[in-house]
C-alpha cells in the first residue's frame, strides 16, 4: 500500500513540475467536473485547483472562443474519441491566450470506469507569428515577391499565383538585397501558394535556393506537393536532395517554438 502511495506522489509532483497544463474529468458525474489539475495549469491560466475542481471546463471560454471547435471538443467527449484542437481560451486575468488542446479518453481497469484527460499547451506566440504571416500573404501584390519576416532572423518568401520568368528574374535581383537588409539567417521557400507547376518554376525554385545559400542563409522548402515534388525528381539538373523540408509553415513554427 506505501508503495502505490509513493507511487501515486511521484506522478503527482512529476506533473505539477511539467510546463504544460493537466486537468482530468470525470463524466460519470453530472457535468464532467474537473477532478484533478497540474501546476501547470495554474501557471498558465491563473486558476488555482481550489478554483476549478468540481466545475466543467467551460469557464475557460469567452468572447472570441471558436463555438464551431467547442462542438467538436463536446462531439468527441461524447463519443469518447480523442481530439486535438487550437482554440482561444482565457486566463484567470480576463486575458487571452491560444491554447493547443489535446484530449484523450482513458479507461482504467473496467471499462465503465472512464476520465479525460486534457494537456494544453499556450501557443500563443506561434500562433500570432503563423496568423501575421497568412494575413501578409494575403496582401501580397501578385507581381511583387516580398519576403514576409516572422521572428529571430526566420522569413518567408510566399511563391502565390502564377509564376513566370518575368517573376522569377525580379525575384533573383532583390532577394539577396532584402536577405543582407534583414539580416536573416533562414528564409522559407514556400511554396503552397502556386498556381501551376512546370519545369521552368521548378528551376527557378532550385535557381532561388543556390543564390540564398551564396550569401550563408539557411533554405527551407515548405507547401511541396507531391506534383511538384514528382516533376522536381524529373529534372535532370536539379534534384531535393539535400534540400531542408516542411510540410508547411505552421508545421515549422511549431518545430522552432518546441526546440526554443
Amino acid at each position: 500500500m506505501d508503495h502505490l502511495f509513493n507511487k501515486s506522489q511521484l506522478l503527482t509532483r512529476l506533473l505539477d513540475r511539467t510546463k504544460v497544463g493537466v486537468l482530468v474529468t470525470d463524466p460519470s458525474q453530472k457535468d464532467n467536473p474537473i477532478v484533478y489539475s497540474n501546476q501547470g495549469f495554474t501557471d498558465m491560466t491563473g486558476y488555482e485547483e481550489a478554483d476549478v475542481l468540481g466545475t466543467n471546463c467551460r469557464f475557460l471560454q469567452g468572447e472570441e472562443t471558436d463555438q464551431e471547435k467547442v462542438n467538436q471538443i463536446r462531439t468527441a467527449i461524447d463519443n469518447e474519441e480523442s481530439i486535438s484542437v487550437e482554440i482561444i481560451n482565457y486566463r484567470k486575468d480576463g486575458s487571452y491566450f491560444w491554447n493547443e488542446l489535446n484530449i484523450e479518453c482513458v479507461t482504467l481497469d473496467r471499462p465503465d470506469v472512464k476520465y479525460f484527460i486534457g494537456i494544453q499547451k499556450d501557443v500563443t506566440v506561434q500562433k500570432e507569428v503563423e496568423l501575421n504571416y497568412f494575413e501578409s500573404v494575403q496582401r501580397i501584390d501578385t507581381i511583387s515577391t516580398p519576403i514576409v519576416p516572422l521572428v529571430n532572423g526566420i522569413a518567408v518568401i510566399p511563391l502565390v499565383g502564377e509564376f513566370g520568368k518575368a517573376r522569377f528574374d525580379h525575384m533573383f535581383e532583390t532577394v539577396t538585397k532584402e536577405i543582407s537588409e534583414q539580416d536573416l539567417s533562414t528564409l522559407i521557400v514556400d511554396v503552397s501558394g502556386l498556381e501551376e507547376f512546370d519545369e521552368y518554376v521548378v528551376e527557378g525554385i532550385f535557381r532561388l535556393r543556390d543564390i540564398i545559400q551564396l550569401v550563408g542563409t539557411d533554405t527551407i522548402l515548405t507547401g511541396m506537393s507531391p506534383i511538384l515534388a514528382k516533376q522536381s525528381v524529373g529534372l535532370q539538373e536539379t534534384t531535393l536532395k539535400g534540400m531542408k523540408t516542411a510540410s508547411s509553415v505552421k508545421s515549422f513554427l511549431r518545430h522552432y517554438f518546441n526546440q526554443t
